[in-house]
């Protein structure tokens, strides 16, 4: 059977988001790294920041993320010996850990959020529209919906979602 060959257009809205999307992600790791942070630092930074008590069970940390255990394990590692987070025994949960902001992870995700976001501001947000911003929105919820759904239908785990 014949494959189902993108169009011209279809090609060049796919091969426009996926250059988009990487540019992007490289000009953010840029400025990150010169707040001394990864892309991945930042993102587990973030989200311990905003949690409620700057921990979590390391599970939900991958879930969160849409991360393999694996590659958070590792990360958590490297930033474990940077002294920007720790990992404690859950109490809740004696088979879990916890991971958990230390001061130090306070402050690195406070002095690169400002300069992040209005990276973020300057080279996404404000180039587009509310209704453009709307519709990117709705757009990729419906793609994330989708991939859930096959995900779930294969049986495949959230957390074993790549990002």
């Amino acid at each position: 059977m014949e494959p189902n060959w993108l169009s011209p257009p279809e090609d060049r809205a796919w091969r426009a988001f996926r250059h988009a999307h990487h540019q992007l992600d490289v000009h953010l790791s840029r400025g990150l790294q010169k707040s001394g942070l990864s892309g991945a630092d930042y993102e587990i930074l973030a989200v311990l920041s905003s949690h409620d008590g700057d921990r979590m069970p390391a599970r939900d940390l991958c879930n969160t993320l849409g991360w393999e255990k694996s590659r958070v394990s590792h990360q958590v590692r490297r930033m474990q010996q940077d002294g920007l987070i720790c990992r404690e025994p859950n109490p809740d949960d004696a088979r879990s850990t916890m991971v958990c902001l230390l001061p130090a992870g306070r402050a690195a995700i406070e002095k690169a959020a400002p300069r992040h976001v209005e990276d973020v501001r300057r080279n996404f947000v404000d180039l587009l529209s509310p209704a453009e911003l709307e519709m990117l929105a709705a757009l990729n919820e419906r793609v994330l919906r989708h991939l859930s759904e096959d995900n779930d239908a294969e049986g495949e785990p959230s957390s074993a979602r790549g990002s």
